[in-house]
């Protein structure tokens, strides 16, 4: 790849949240910081059940007077329904406004100097009423672009970046071990902190009660995590999600999301410790490749 690319991520979507009342309401249900976002400044976060399992993973970062929420486009309507369900009486309004923004990845050894950010996570400024920010997860992931529709095709090109395929961002995230979404994390069963949301930054350990925050303190500071998610180099043919990955006669894991031979798989860290496991996932071999970021 070229030391800049990016590539329009169409199966990302944008939900606003401006009133009096947004951050309030927000901070009392996701599982991060909201006072740490401003125009400087973007966060991580995921929305969990009271019972503390993975509904919803998102970016949040602020552009004048609105909040921008970031997540999957498929989903935005369930996540929608569900912040109108929790905000009550607040003043805060919620507006779907995918159309009005395109969402960009831009990404390479040079995509922060480009984009005139300095390569921390999470780093933000506001730019042609959107913003731009460092990938809060992890800042060799690149930067994220927010831009009016209208002004965002000619701002990338102004970068002297190629373009790259939603394949080729793919890969380029699989081989850092970052999760995507509703594809590695399963909806009302995954837990956070065998989903990488500590090393992360998508969680803060600090802030007040939030929705589901018990479970997740509790897996955490009790040491209760026995599956993690790791990428996998795959020799064979790529199996399905979902797919039991086994080592002997004994279930080791699950398959997550793959590309070009790389991917992501729901392991048991028992089973990690065993350096002789020959990991068996359909007719494929799997070989675990800990993430230079994972603490496990």
């Amino acid at each position: 790849m070229p030391p800049i690319a990016y590539t329009h991520l169409t199966n990302r979507g944008i939900i606003s949240v401006t009133g009096s009342d947004s951050r309030d309401f927000l901070q009392g249900i996701i599982s991060n910081d909201i006072t740490l976002v401003s125009p400087n400044k973007t966060i991580y976060a995921a929305l969990l059940t009271p019972q503390g399992k993975y509904l919803f993973d998102f970016f949040i970062s602020q552009s004048g007077e609105k909040l921008l929420i970031e997540c999957e486009k498929d989903r935005v309507p369930d996540l929608m329904k569900r912040l109108r369900i929790y905000k009550l009486r607040a003043n805060a309004d919620l507006v779907d406004e995918t159309e009005t923004y395109s969402i960009f990845a831009i990404w390479g050894d040079d995509a922060a100097q480009a984009t005139g950010l300095h390569n921390e996570r999470g780093l933000a400024h506001e730019i042609l009423g959107g913003t731009q920010f460092i990938d809060p997860r992890l800042n060799t992931a690149g930067v994220r672009s927010v831009l009016p529709i209208e002004v965002a095709e000619a701002q990338l090109q102004s970068l002297a970046a190629e373009p790259a395929s939603a394949s080729d961002y793919d890969l380029h995230r699989l081989k850092l071990g970052l999760p995507d979404a509703s594809r590695d994390l399963v909806v009302d069963k995954a837990i956070l902190i065998e989903s990488g949301f500590d090393e992360l930054n998508g969680v803060d350990w600090n802030k007040g009660c939030y929705m589901g925050q018990e479970l997740t303190a509790r897996t955490k500071y009790r040491g209760l995590v026995k599956k993690r998610l790791i990428s996998v180099f795959i020799e064979g043919a790529a199996p399905e999600p979902g797919t039991p990955i086994m080592v002997g006669d004994k279930n080791a894991g699950e398959m997550r999301s793959s590309n070009a031979g790389h991917g992501i798989a729901l392991l048991r860290l028992d089973q990690l410790n065993n350096e002789a496991a020959e990991y068996i996932c359909d007719q494929a071999i799997l070989r675990p490749n800990k993430p230079t970021w994972a603490d496990f």
